[in-house]
């Protein structure tokens, strides 16, 4: 497969994700094309801030997170 078909079945494929799966989708790709700097900076937090991190992407992971919308919402009811 060339440059040219890979690079035109990523945008089909990609084309066709809802709003969730595209962001999950430029997340990795995101991290994956800035992986060298994303172990640097891993490496330089703490190891309580290494766990906490772990522990919000195992509660994400489960469904336990709340959304950065309602988060939003909620205090702009508060402060507004």
């Amino acid at each position: 497969m060339s440059t040219a078909e890979i690079k035109l079945k990523l945008f089909r494929e990609i084309d066709t994700l809802d709003k969730s799966k595209l962001e999950q989708v430029y997340g990795l790709l995101f991290n994956f094309l800035n992986k060298e700097t994303d172990i640097e900076e891993w490496n330089s937090l703490s190891q309580a801030q290494q766990n906490g991190l772990l522990i919000a992407i195992t509660e994400l992971d489960a469904e336990q997170g709340i959304d950065h919308q309602s988060i939003m919402d909620k205090f702009r009811k508060k402060y507004v």
